[in-house]
């Protein structure tokens, strides 16, 4: 429920021209409410006002639009960025460098832009996407730069007519999230090389670069500023081992660096030769420079007996593990099992790693290890039946701040489905369980079925039906069981 408050700020910015109008005559400490209830309205004059206005130090999306909020526990979908309120920020930020606000004490020092996940248990094809707001806040910087020339020629003339005196801005903080691609990245390159000249300094956080040859990436990381960036992700960039060695020369120098995803890298670290094993030494010895790292994806990558090498190299335990089809053997997970890290991991990703067999022991005593700590557990396509599940279940259950848990894929029955709910009553933290679609509930075994065996829907829904009834009666309906292994997404590590 909104607060009163909240209710009346929807109220006065209802006519945006008066609104507008009235914002030089409204006490400072309602900016922060007015600016949610025009992002949350989408009355973007009102927004391009605000925030050319705006009268405090620092802007932060993540803050006026938090999820903890006292107006609201989870941002609704209507909150998130949307290409009209993004625009409206951008906007009244470059109307904000060509001329001073009115009644002004306090200079804007940092727009921060970063916080705001792309989708959440609902997805609208108007919400921003991280390249959406990574666009926008380049055609920003951009703008910036040619304000900046302008005012350079604006100078020279002066000096053989006398003109006006040019406002010149004081320099603002632009943080945010970037996404590059090889079709972005020529243009993006270009802004992060001028932007340290220009009123708007482009600051990246959580740098994502998808399909990017070695080179470029190289490229890319050399323009981000090391005290900033707290994440590095490279997916489907197919470095293999030589390439990610190069490119771990220029990670290192990023000291606060928390999250290195290298998923899709396609680094195959079974039975290498007498180079290649030269090749893997060296890149342990980068990977423990990171002495920050908290979190690290390989997924995709074969790893067959190397988790311990890799992993005994870190300085500190990590809190997230990501090795999602990377072929483990069972020495990997008693590795893990025995290691510092268990204690400490929040969240664990095992899809794609066949548990049913000689890993299944090894995965009980992981469970018991991180059984403290851990958040999250991914067990997706892990080829678990219902014995295995059952067999786990003790192990399982004493994870007691388990909130996520993502099984699909798996060959289970609905019986099996039944007994991991009632079983998973001790688990009071738990938010959401991702499950396959029962075994049963197709019309032809084994695991899996062919392609051209379709569900039977209606036997489905009763399933469906029977698993919501039992969540009622357990009083557990605050637990979300889906099969959309793509709407309801796991969260991200920072958000654990």
């Amino acid at each position: 429920m909104h607060s009163l408050v909240f209710l009346c700020a929807r109220q006065v910015i209802q006519d945006q021209v008066f609104a507008c109008q009235a914002l030089a005559f409204l006490p400072q400490e309602l900016y922060a409410v007015l600016f949610k209830a025009a992002f949350l309205d989408r009355k973007t004059l009102v927004l391009q006002k605000l925030v050319q206005m705006w009268p405090f130090p620092l802007l932060s999306f993540h803050q006026l639009l938090r999820e903890n909020s006292s107006d609201c526990r989870r941002i609704p979908l209507q909150e998130r960025p949307t290409k009209e309120s993004v625009q409206a920020v951008i906007l009244g930020l470059s109307a904000r460098l060509r001329e001073p606000p009115p009644r002004r004490k306090l200079q804007l020092q940092l727009l921060d832009m970063t916080g705001i996940l792309d989708s959440g248990y609902e997805e609208d094809l108007t919400t921003m996407t991280m390249w959406s707001r990574t666009v926008s806040v380049i055609q920003t910087c951009i703008m910036g730069q040619l304000n900046k020339s302008l005012r350079q020629r604006r100078r020279r003339a002066k000096r053989r007519k006398a003109v006006p005196p040019i406002y010149t801005p004081t320099p603002i903080e632009v943080r945010v999230d970037l996404r590059v691609t090889h079709s972005s990245y020529g243009f993006l390159k270009d802004t992060l090389q001028t932007s340290a000249f220009s009123p708007l300094r482009l600051c990246c956080r959580d740098f994502r670069a998808e399909e990017l040859p070695l080179n470029s990436t190289v490229d890319m990381l050399e323009l981000l500023d090391p005290m900033h960036l707290r994440r590095v992700d490279l997916c489907f960039n197919s470095l293999e081992l030589s390439g990610l060695c190069e490119l771990m020369a220029s990670i290192v120098k990023f000291n606060n660096l928390l999250s290195l995803k290298l998923q899709y890298s396609y680094v195959d670290l079974w039975q290498l030769s007498s180079e290649a094993e030269e090749s893997f030494r060296l890149f342990i010895t980068e990977l423990n420079k990171l002495n920050r790292l908290r979190e690290l994806n390989l997924g995709s990558s074969c790893l067959s007996g190397r988790l311990g090498q890799l992993l005994s190299a870190l300085q500190d335990p990590l809190e997230s593990l990501e090795v999602a089809f990377c072929y483990l053997l069972p020495t990997d997970l008693r590795y893990l099992a025995q290691s510092p890290h268990g204690p400490h991991l929040k969240k664990l990703d095992l899809s794609g790693n066949n548990l049913s067999g000689a890993l299944l022991g090894p995965f009980q005593s992981v469970l018991k290890a991180v059984c403290v700590s851990l958040t999250l557990l991914n067990v997706t396509e892990c080829e678990l039946m219902d014995t295995h599940l059952i067999s786990t279940l003790p192990s399982l259950c004493r994870c007691v701040h388990l909130r996520y848990l993502g099984l699909y894929g798996n060959p289970l029955s609905t019986s099996g489905l039944k007994t991991l709910l009632v079983r998973s009553e001790v688990l009071s933290e738990l938010q959401l369980v991702v499950y396959p679609f029962p075994v049963d509930c197709y019309e032809i075994l084994p695991w899996p079925p062919p392609a051209a065996i379709l569900l039977d829907e209606e036997k489905f829904a009763h399933v469906q039906a029977e698993l919501r009834q039992m969540l009622l009666s357990a009083d557990r309906t605050n637990v979300l069981w889906t099969t959309d292994v793509y709407g309801p997404n796991m969260p991200d590590y920072f958000s654990l």
